[in-house]
């Protein structure tokens, strides 16, 4: 994003990271951007209004209704006049009344009244992230906003705790929306594969077998990429998430069937995904009619055969795929399975995550992944939403 000229509303609500958004502040005008300040009612016990007035050269904003302002209309006016909205720290308290679709205070009027893209960079108490409430309402942002998630990071807090939470540093910020466009439009023209959830494996046309796996990961990773203008395709096992928009959603039951799609669709695309936990094996002896209990009978035995590896076949097909990424969901010896996957099955990159841990395991809104590239490269990416993760998985994988 070319900041200079840009016109940036940023809201600062009431946290102890406010005094973070002064820093800020200065930070985006050097960047060339035109910075109109508004600050809560909460925010004013943090920091003052002529802090940022004598920074941005503007009056800062904190009431709803202006009298100074055109028509006494001032949320209406700078609604208009924002190109971003920007909201640093973004607290645990705001990120609640923006979802709720509030407009009780000046900030969350113009967020409601704008139609200018939004960013937030959260900044609370690590158990308050971490809170499901809270990690509802950012899901929920992200369908209604579609915004730019900056941060949180980990680290010490103002409280003492350590933990997700804290606010990115200020340069950081600033960074990260300079090269917010490329990565918008990373992907336009590409065309991407993914598949996603777990696989069915019939015992009987009753009884299966299969794993824990919600499909969110491959879901949000289709998501972030049609968002980022591919033509994507969603190989989908049986999960209950609804379809990503502008995706295109193949649904399968086996791994047998996984495979034959993804061979189908996959082959000679510029990125293709793995992120489905497929299973190793299928019942070779599946019966066509209900098993029925014998009396007397103490046990029952099934025959596994082996499934295709499905992300093996892609890597060394001839029509491979610009880049193939795998998954190595594992419970332990996490990094020893993934870098030795990522050789064996001739992937560009591997991203390993522990699913043994209920707050980043299946099922989870969260994940904290490690990923391994092909030529030793190592990235430590931190405990985050899915759909955040998955915008940087993709800017990662891209950008190479």
């Amino acid at each position: 994003m070319n900041l200079n000229g840009k016109r940036i509303v940023l809201g600062v609500p009431g946290g102890i990271a406010a005094y973070k958004s002064a820093e800020l502040a200065r930070g985006l005008i050097k960047a060339g951007a035109e910075v109109q300040v508004i600050l809560t009612a909460g925010a004013e016990a943090f920091i003052t209004p002529l802090t940022f007035q004598a920074l941005t050269g503007r009056a800062t904003r904190t009431a709803l209704l202006d009298e100074q302002a055109e028509q006494g209309m001032g949320h209406i006016e700078l609604a208009r006049w924002a190109e971003l909205i920007l909201i640093a720290p973004a607290t645990a308290n705001v990120l609640a009344r923006l979802n709720a679709g509030m407009a009780d205070d000046l900030l969350t009027t113009v967020v409601l009244a704008s139609s200018a893209p939004l960013a937030i960079a959260p900044a609370m108490n690590q158990q308050m992230w971490a809170n499901a409430a809270t990690q509802r309402n950012v899901q929920q942002l992200d369908a209604l906003y579609h915004p730019q998630w900056l941060g949180p990071e980990s680290g010490e807090q103002a409280c003492g705790d350590v933990g997700a939470g804290r606010m990115m540093e200020p340069l950081a910020i600033v960074e990260s929306l300079l090269k917010f466009k490329s990565d918008a439009a990373l992907l336009s023209g590409k065309r991407v594969v993914i598949t996603a959830g777990p696989t069915r494996e019939a015992i009987d046309p009753v009884r299966y077998l299969t794993n824990h796996s919600s499909g969110k990961m491959g879901y949000a990773l289709a998501d972030q990429a049609a968002r980022m203008g591919a033509d994507v395709t969603l190989i989908s096992g049986p999960v209950t998430l609804p379809t990503p928009t502008n995706v295109t959603r193949i649904n399968v039951t086996s791994a047998r069937e996984m495979a034959q799609a993804a061979e189908k669709s996959a082959l000679r695309a510029d990125l293709f995904i793995g992120a489905a936990a497929v299973a190793d094996y299928h019942v070779a002896n599946a019966e066509t009619q209900k098993h029925k209990k014998q009396s007397g009978q103490t046990g029952w035995t099934l025959q596994l055969a082996e499934n295709p590896d499905i992300i093996a076949r892609i890597a060394r097909h001839e029509q491979r795929p610009g880049i193939v990424v795998g998954f190595a969901a594992e419970t332990a010896d996490v990094v020893h399975y993934a870098q030795d996957k990522l050789q064996r099955k001739n992937l560009d990159w591997i991203v390993a995550n522990d699913v043994s841990r209920s707050d980043i395991g299946f099922n989870s809104d969260d994940n904290q992944v490690v990923v391994f590239g092909r030529d030793g490269q190592q990235f430590d990416l931190p405990q985050q939403s899915k759909s955040q993760l998955a915008g940087a998985l993709l800017a990662l994988f891209m950008k190479d």
